[in-house]
């Protein structure tokens, strides 16, 4: 996807500093990534050819599902998206009706996020950047330990 398509879609991109950090990769998604998952597309409906969901996990477009969903690789809800030394992060996105949309981990010691855009590249941003439609805004944020041992 190109800068120009990247800040149509998420026009506070404009003003965010961003950068493209993969190339394109349709075999696998947001949610995935921000799982630690590179391999597969997460997402709750069976209708889709590549979808993956955790085993256990309710198949529904809520937040509370998508927290169960991340809960199986060793996140648990917490305050905000503040760094914390010995914690990375997740932030889940929902639009105004409360549907999960999108997530972005912080990977950065500096605080900074990375996303995959859909079926399109990997960027690292501030979250403010990709705040709006179509994703909407941050509804929770979770956390894992960084050494989750072997």
């Amino acid at each position: 996807m190109s800068r120009a398509i990247l800040e149509a879609n998420h026009p506070r991109l404009k003003r965010a500093p961003y950068g493209i950090t993969s190339p394109v990769d349709p075999g696998y998604n947001c949610i995935a990534y921000a799982a630690g998952d590179t391999k597969r597309w997460w997402w709750p409906f069976h209708g889709l050819s590549q979808a993956y969901w955790p085993a256990g996990v309710p198949r529904e477009l809520t937040l509370a599902a998508f927290i169960e969903a991340f809960a199986t690789v060793g996140y648990a809800p917490c305050a905000d998206g503040g760094i914390e030394p010995g914690y990375e992060k997740v932030a889940i996105f929902t639009d105004p009706q409360r549907n999960p949309t999108h997530a972005a981990r912080q990977v950065l010691p500096s605080g900074r996020w990375s996303s995959k855009m859909g079926p399109q590249e990997d960027i690292n941003h501030l979250l403010y950047g990709v705040e709006g439609p179509p994703y909407g805004g941050v509804a929770q944020y979770l956390r894992r330990p960084l050494d989750r041992g072997p």
